[in-house]
C-alpha cells in the first residue's frame, strides 16, 4: 500500500475509532494550553522577552537537577558525584512542593503573551510538568519498586554504564556512591513496604525476576568464589586503566580496590540481601494469578491517570481497546498480502507459526550467533545513515552504538532498548539488544528495530533534540512517551518510503512490528481496564503476531508492569501519520517532507496536542510564505 494512501487510511481509522464523531484533540486536551501568539507583540521585544525567560527556566532546571545526582551523571554532569538521590517519600514530597513554588514564581514573574511561540512552548510545558505530577501524585505507591528496571539494577546499571573514572576523584565518588547505597536502597525497600502497606504488591512474576537479579548482581567475586561479579569487574577495570594511564600508582591503585571491596561488603550487599530476605518473605502473599491495575485500591482511576499521562490525550480505555482492534484488523490485511507474494500456502496463523519456528529466520544461540546479529544491525544502520539527508534537514551529531545487554540484567526475550548518549558526544547513544535467548530475535525483523531504536528512530530524535540551542535545556532532557515512542514506530513505516525493506520477509518484520503495536493497545486495556489474565493476554498476542511465545511473555509481563505505558507507542505513531496527513493535504505540492520532519523535531518531545498546534501553525507560515 503507498504510503499515501497508508497515511489517509490510518487518519480515517483514527478519527472514527477512537473519537467518534468529537475532534481529536482540544485545545487544552491533558490539561495542555494551545499556543496562540498575541496580536501586537513586537517580534524584538518578544525574542529578548523569551531569552530571559528561558534562561530563568535553564536556573530552575539546575535546581530541579540537584534533586537527582544520577540523572546528572546520566547527562554528564559531574557534580554531585559522589552522590546518590534520596529516594523517600519525603523527598518526593519536597520536589513537589518545589515544582509547585517554580511554577506560582514564572506565573508571577513573567508574561506568557509577551513571549515568542516557543517561549510560550516552555511555558505551557513547564505547567504541565507540575500537572502531571500533582495528577500521579495520589498515586505514588502503585508503582511497583522491585520489579522490571527497578533499582535492584538500575544501581549497577549506573555505576558500570555512566560512572565514568577519568581521574582518582571520580574514583573517590564511585566508592562514595558504593557507601551510600545501603541508605539508597533501604529508602526504596521501605517505599516497597508502604505499597503492601496499602494493598499493593506486583506481580508474582516481578518478585521472581527481581529474585533472580539480585541473585546475579551479588554473585562473583567479591561476595562469593564464582567468578568475578559484574560490578567488580567494572571497579577493577576502571581501577586498571587509572593505572595504566598513570594517573595513579600501583599502591594507590590497590587502595581504592580495598576501600571499594569493604564498601560492596558492609554496605552493598548488606542493602541486597536485606531487600532479597524481604522479597522471599513476602513472596509468599502474593498470588499466583497476576491482575491489572483495576484490581488495585483505586486501581480504574490510577489507570485512567496513566492513560493520560502516556498518550498526553484524553483517551478512555474502552477508545483505546477499539483502536486496537481496528489495527490488528488493518495490519493484518497486509500480512496477508506479503504471505500471497512469498507464496505460502495455509492460514495467517500457519504462516506466523512458520516464521517462529523455522531456522532461517534467527542466528544460533551462540557468541558467534551473537556477534553475528549486532554485526547486521550495524550494517543496516550504516546504510540508513545514507539516506537521511534526503528526508531530513536536522541530523543528529552524536555517534551511535549497538551492544548487547549485560547479562546480571538480561531476559530473555526482552524488548530491546535506546539509551540516549551525552549532548556532548563524549557517550555515544546505545542501542541495547537482549540476546540471552537467540529464538526470541527474529533476524527478519531487526531492520525495523534498527530503524526503531537508531535511525531515524530514537537515537536520531533524542540527539538532535539534546542538540538544539533554541529551547530551554530542560526540554532539551525531558520527553513524552507518546512522542517519543510514536516517533520510533513512525521512523520503522518511514524506513519502507526512504527504501528499506527490500525484502518481503523483512517488510513481513516491520508489519509484526507495527502489529505488536496494535496487539499492545488491546492488551493493556485488556489486563488493566477488563481483568484479563497472564494467559488470556499471551493468547490474544500469540494469535494476532508472529512474535516467538518467549518474546510475548516477557512483553506481556512487561505491561502488568506498568501499566498504560504500552498503548503509547501506537497512538502517538497514528498522531503523527495524521499530522503529516493533514498537512499534505493542506500544503499539496508545497508539502516538504524534510521541512515536516524538521518541524515536528525541531522542539523536542512535545506533547501531542501542542505538537499538532506547531504543525498547524507551520502549515499557515507554509501557506503564506
Amino acid at each position: 500500500m503507498p504510503i499515501r494512501s497508508i497515511l489517509s487510511f490510518l487518519m480515517s481509522v483514527f478519527l472514527l475509532v477512537a473519537c467518534g464523531e468529537a475532534p481529536v484533540v482540544q485545545e487544552r486536551a491533558a490539561g495542555i494550553a494551545t499556543p496562540i501568539a498575541s496580536a501586537g507583540t513586537d517580534a524584538v521585544d518578544a525574542e529578548e522577552a523569551t531569552r530571559e525567560f528561558h534562561a530563568w527556566l535553564d536556573e530552575e532546571f539546575s535546581v530541579e537537577l540537584d534533586f537527582s545526582p544520577l540523572s546528572k551523571t546520566r547527562l554528564g554532569d559531574k557534580s554531585n558525584y559522589g552522590d546518590l538521590d534520596d529516594v523517600s517519600e519525603a523527598a518526593l514530597d519536597r520536589q513537589l512542593s518545589w515544582r509547585r513554588d517554580s511554577v506560582s514564581r514564572m506565573q508571577a514573574t513573567f508574561d506568557r503573551d509577551a513571549l515568542n511561540e516557543e517561549g510560550k512552548i516552555s511555558w505551557d510545558l513547564w505547567e504541565f510538568m507540575l500537572e502531571r505530577e500533582e495528577a500521579s501524585q495520589p498515586y505514588r505507591r502503585h508503582r511497583y519498586i522491585f520489579g522490571r528496571n527497578g533499582p535492584q539494577t538500575g544501581l549497577p546499571n549506573s555505576l558500570i554504564n555512566y560512572q565514568d573514572v577519568d581521574s582518582v576523584a571520580d574514583m573517590e565518588a564511585y566508592i562514595s556512591r558504593l557507601n551510600q547505597s545501603k541508605r539508597y536502597m533501604g529508602q526504596y525497600l521501605e517505599r516497597a513496604k508502604l505499597s503492601v502497606a496499602d494493598g499493593i504488591r506486583a506481580p508474582h512474576f516481578d518478585y521472581d525476576q527481581a529474585i533472580s537479579e539480585i541473585q546475579r548482581v551479588t554473585s562473583g567475586t567479591p561476595f562469593s568464589a564464582e567468578g568475578d561479579s559484574a560490578i567488580w569487574a567494572d571497579i577493577t577495570s576502571k581501577l586498571d586503566a587509572l593505572a595504566d594511564e598513570g594517573v595513579v600508582s600501583a599502591s594507590g591503585r590497590d587502595a581504592l580496590e580495598g576501600r571499594a571491596r569493604d564498601a560492596l561488603l558492609t554496605q552493598f550487599k548488606p542493602a541486597y540481601d536485606e531487600i532479597l530476605i524481604w522479597l522471599q518473605s513476602d513472596r509468599g502473599d502474593v498470588p499466583e494469578v497476576a491482575t491489572g491495575a483495576s484490581a488495585l485500591p483505586s486501581g480504574e482511576d490510577y489507570y485512567a491517570e496513566r492513560l493520560r499521562n502516556m498518550t498526553t490525550l484524553d483517551m478512555t480505555a474502552d477508545e483505546i481497546h477499539g483502536l486496537g482492534l481496528s489495527e490488528v484488523a488493518r495490519i493484518q490485511s497486509e500480512m496477508e498480502a506479503i504471505k500471497r507474494q512469498v507464496g505460502f500456502e495455509g492460514s495467517l496463523q500457519s504462516f506466523f507459526n512458520f516464521m517462529r519456528e523455522d531456522d532461517q529466520f534467527y542466528y544460533s544461540n551462540t557468541d558467534q550467533g551473537r556477534a553475528d546479529y549486532l554485526a547486521l544491525a550495524d550494517e543496516i544502520l550504516a546504510d540508513m545513515y545514507t539516506r537521511l539527508p534526503d528526508f531530513f534537514g536536522i541530523l543528529p551529531k552524536a555517534g551511535l552504538q549497538v551492544r548487547r545487554v549485560e547479562a546480571f540484567r538480561e531476559v530473555p526475550g526482552g524488548a530491546a532498548h535506546y539509551a540516549r548518549g551525552t549532548a556532548d558526544g563524549s557517550r555515544p547513544g546505545t542501542f541495547y539488544a537482549h540476546l540471552i535467548d537467540m529464538r526470541a530475535v527474529a533476524i527478519n525483523r531487526l531492520e525495523n528495530l534498527s530503524y526503531h531504536e537508531g535511525v531515524p528512530g530514537h537515537h536520531m530524535q533524542i540527539s538532535i533534540q539534546q542538540e538544539l540551542e533554541n529551547i530551554p535545556r530542560f526540554r532539551t532532557i525531558r520527553g513524552y512517551t507518546a512522542f517519543s515512542e510514536g516517533w520510533g514506530l513512525y521512523a520503522e513505516l518511514l524506513g519502507k518510503e526512504m527504501g528499506g525493506y527490500q525484502d518481503p520477509y523483512a517488510d513481513m518484520g516491520r508489519l509484526s512490528g507495527e502489529i505488536w503495536r496494535a496487539v499492545r493497545l488491546v492488551v493493556d486495556t485488556g489486563i488493566h481496564d477488563q481483568g484479563w489474565t497472564q494467559e488470556q493476554a499471551v493468547a490474544y498476542a500469540l494469535a494476532n503476531s508472529p512474535r516467538p511465545e518467549s518474546s510475548v511473555r516477557s512483553e506481556v509481563r512487561r505491561y502488568f508492569n506498568n501499566p498504560g505505558q504500552a498503548t503509547a507507542y501506537k497512538i502517538g505513531m497514528l498522531k503523527i501519520l495524521e499530522y503529516r496527513a493533514m498537512a499534505e493535504e493542506e500544503l499539496g505540492s508545497d508539502f516538504d517532507i524534510k521541512a515536516f520532519h524538521d518541524t515536528v523535531l525541531g522542539s523536542g518531545a512535545l506533547p501531542m496536542p501542542v505538537l499538532q498546534a506547531k504543525i498547524e501553525r507551520w502549515i499557515e507560515s507554509v501557506k503564506q510564505s
